[in-house]
This record gives C-alpha cells, structure tokens and sequence, in this order.
C-alpha cells in the first residue's frame, strides 16, 4: 500500500480574483471572485490510496529511477543455477597451489620415445629436460622406451634440477592415471636421486 501525496500552489493572497481551480477565466470570458476566507489559502491535498502499486506497477514505471528496490532486487538477482555453477571463482587450492607446489613435473610417453620435464608454473619456466630422442642416448641405447630407458629419463632430469636449485617437485596425475609401470619407474628414479616429491 502506498500514500500518493501532490501537493498544488498556494494561491496568492493579493489577487482575490483568482477562481480556486487555477482557471482564472470562466466561460464567458470573465473573472470569477473567489471568497477570500482562511480556508482558500491553504495549499490543496489531493491524498490517494492505491493497494495495487506493489503487485501491479504502472507501465510508465519501466524506467530503473521509478520502480521500487523490491522490483529492482528481483531483476538483479542471480538464479540458484548461476550461483551453483560460479565459474570465475576458484577454489582455495587452486588459488595457492602455484604457490606451494611451484616445480611440476610432466612425463609424455609416446611409441618411439620418453620424454620429461620440469616446469614452474607461476613464470612458465621449463627448468630441466631429458627425452631419450636426444643426440647423446638415442644412438647409445638399445630401446628408447623400456624401463631402462626410463629410468636413465629419471635420473637426468634429477640432476639437471638440482644444478637449478630445485629440489622439491610435484607430480598431477591425469584422471583415472595410476602411478605404476614406466611412469612409477620414473617418479623412483627421481625421488632416489634427492628430489623431494609433495
């Protein structure tokens, strides 16, 4: 429920040739004489009550400036949905585990060769390499991709990380990835040779 309150001008007291409805003509043409009592000059109140407001507001209540704060909050308001979903926020591990896990690992194996590095994830910086495509082991070995060959990719990229100072690292499995065969091969000969894994 709302009280609509307007409010007209006070009519001027010199002027008692001023009609009460603001017209100072009438028909003919003529000035109408008002009475010139304490009543006519006060203002005119002219009160309404509308129940239907709220529920129903006016079509020219369109624009942001005239609808209530109630309408507005509903317009603005976020379904459950959106907020369910919220995909710009991301969680407290995701926001700190650059910071706390800097040094990541990332092993690929392919048919023909094994291939690892070691990378910091806030600058992007490869830190070691080693793959068994190289130079110096593809001609030296007899298999690049068996467990020897793995375990060789290991201890390389150990020592190449320690020359870097880097002695704690990380590692992310894939989804549905277990850390055995090749890859555990790899992690071991990491972690026998003084890296630390968190």
């Amino acid at each position: 429920m709302s009280w609509v309150i307007s409010a007209c001008a006070f009519p001027p007291a010199a002027s008692p040739v001023m009609s009460a409805d603001l017209s100072p003509h009438t028909s003919a043409g003529r000035l109408k004489p008002i009475s010139l009592s304490w009543f006519s000059a006060l203002p005119t109140l002219k009160l309404s009550v509308t129940s239907d407001s709220l529920v129903h507001p006016s079509p020219s209540s369109n624009n942001k400036n005239s609808c209530s704060p109630f309408i507005r909050a509903a317009w603005t308001r976020r379904s459950r949905g959106e907020l369910a979903k919220q995909p710009n926020k991301k969680s407290w591990k995701q926001r700190t585990d650059m910071y706390m896990r800097p040094f990541l690992l990332n092993v690929f194996f392919s048919k023909r060769f094994v291939h690892a590095k070691v990378m910091h994830r806030g600058t992007s910086k490869v830190i070691s390499v080693a793959t068994t495509n190289s130079k110096d082991l593809r001609n030296s070995l007899p298999s690049l991709t068996d467990h020897h060959a793995c375990r060789l990719i290991g201890e390389l990229i150990a020592e190449r990380s320690k020359e870097a100072d880097v002695y704690v690292m990380s590692y992310e499995p894939r989804k549905n990835e277990r850390i055995e065969g090749k890859l555990g091969i790899v992690i071991d000969a990491i972690k026998e040779n003084g890296i630390i894994f968190v």
